[in-house]
């Protein structure tokens, strides 16, 4: 028994990328962009522009989201190939344990459950604090004891909206990918239309000597913005979940990854030059830029919209990372790594048990727990599994066994190499508390993996019979 197995031969390859079969493929090109859209562009396209602008690029921020996107595209294009040459449920977890073997593939899963429920529960509670302030519009205040995790000195005992909008995504999401799709759809739509009105309007009101100096802090400033504002497009890669239920997924995925990528490029770019058009950059530190920047114009109408497309990119987000995690734990439980009947599918074609325990998870984070000092723990887990699948590429074009018609990461091996330099260098700029956190989840993840994993998995299970 060895935790260094991996699957090696051609029959091996095939029957693996065989187990998804029993799913219904509905998503399109279209479909996959939506939901990383979904993903990708939340409140940060509404925050992220005006404090990084005062506080480190002025409108230098512009140039520091296109330098962000191109690093971004490093690891994005690695992705899609390794989502056309492996259509595989569970995303990087499966490219890491056929790739590198069953431990490093646990790792990259491990790694990712983290990031993607996490995340989910981070934005639940971001997402109660915007309704409750659109209710207080109307006059109407939420009880306190419903309004905030559990603290008996402050008398709040749940966070009652983020555990309820967690579980109408999930009863969403169990009726089946059609439905789904269609309301995240217009979801996404309606984010990026309160978009183009912010772009629309605030256009009229843009002074081109707020642009001057375009870089007050140097390129040592626009650099340091773009280390902060990459995380912004943090999400793309959940796209690549989707795998078993995208028709032509050889073409479809990689369409779906890269597209979502210039898509929200665009958007946050033309956020930023409008924000700090209109406004000048060193009174943008606020929470609320563009709300601000708005309301200095007496637009209070549109900033009101705003909220409401902060809401919606919250609320999709939560519809991507949801949608993702069960599928992922689905695809640990399949391969026996977490017990089997995760891994099962029902009647209806979906991983519903895996969603079970995904949505009472995120919903026990969201609604009970204060999170505010574990949000950067979403960074380390994406920025590692990022990194295995940039360097993976390289062996992945190795293997004789593995046949890929579709895309392939141009300027190869030296993009790969240095999409997993960049991450590398990008994980030098997390907190030592983000550090020492994802080494206890880390460790908890190990202990797991030798007491329960590597004995019930099926590659070892095979092993034993052979």
């Amino acid at each position: 028994m060895s935790i260094w197995q991996k699957i090696t031969q051609k029959a091996d390859v095939q029957q693996y990328l065989q187990e998804d079969v029993q799913f219904e493929k509905t998503l399109r090109a279209k479909d996959l962009m939506a939901l990383g859209i979904g993903a990708v562009i939340g409140t940060g396209i509404f925050i992220l522009p005006g404090t990084v602008a005062a506080t480190v690029s002025g409108p230098g921020v512009i140039l520091s989201f296109l330098i962000a996107a191109i690093v971004c595209a490093t690891a994005a294009m690695c992705y899609a190939e390794f989502a056309s040459a492996l259509p595989v449920a569970g995303s990087a977890y499966s490219y890491g344990n056929i790739i590198f073997g069953q431990l490093i593939g646990w790792i990259i899963g491990w790694a990712l459950i983290l990031e993607y429920m996490l995340a989910v529960a981070t934005v639940s509670v971001g997402f109660s604090a915007y309704f409750s302030a659109f209710l207080k519009g109307f006059g109407i205040s939420l009880p306190q004891a419903i309004s905030g995790p559990l603290n008996l000195h402050q008398h709040t005992y749940i966070n009652l909206v983020a555990v309820v909008v967690v579980l109408l995504i999930s009863a969403m999401l169990s009726r089946g990918m059609q439905t789904s799709m269609k309301i995240n759809d217009w979801m996404v739509v309606i984010k990026i239309v309160i978009i183009a009105i912010f772009i629309a309007v605030g256009i009229f009101y843009v002074k081109p000597k707020n642009w001057s100096p375009f870089m007050p802090f140097g390129t040592s400033g626009v650099l340091t913005g773009a280390s902060t504002v990459f995380f912004a497009y943090l999400g793309f890669d959940a796209v690549s979940s989707s795998a078993p239920e995208v028709k032509n997924p050889q073409r479809n995925l990689p369409i779906g990854i890269i597209g979502t990528l210039i898509i929200a490029t665009i958007l946050y770019m033309a956020v930023a030059t409008v924000l700090t058009g209109m406004v000048p950059y060193t009174k943008l530190n606020v929470a609320d830029p563009v709300a601000f920047a708005l309301q200095f114009f007496h637009l209070n109408t549109v900033a009101g919209i705003i909220s409401l497309g902060a809401m919606a990119g919250m609320f999709t987000m939560m519809v991507t990372m949801i949608y993702s995690s069960s599928r992922l734990v689905y695809a640990i439980g399949r391969d026996g790594l977490l017990p089997k009947f995760l891994g099962s599918i029902n009647q209806k074609h979906l991983p519903n048990n895996s969603l079970v325990i995904v949505t009472i998870i995120i919903a026990i984070m969201g609604g009970f727990i204060n999170l505010n000092q574990l949000a950067e723990l979403v960074n380390i887990g994406t920025l590692i599994a990022f990194a295995f699948v940039s360097i993976g590429v390289v062996p992945l074009r190795k293997r004789q066994d593995i046949k890929n018609d579709g895309f392939k990461v141009p300027f190869y091996p030296v993009l790969p190499i240095i999409s997993l330099i960049l991450c590398l260098y990008l994980m030098t700029k997390l907190k030592l508390v983000t550090w020492i956190a994802s080494a206890i989840w880390f460790t908890i993840g190990i202990i797991i993996y030798l007491t329960y994993s590597i004995h019930h998995s099926n590659l070892n299970q095979k092993k034993k019979s052979e």
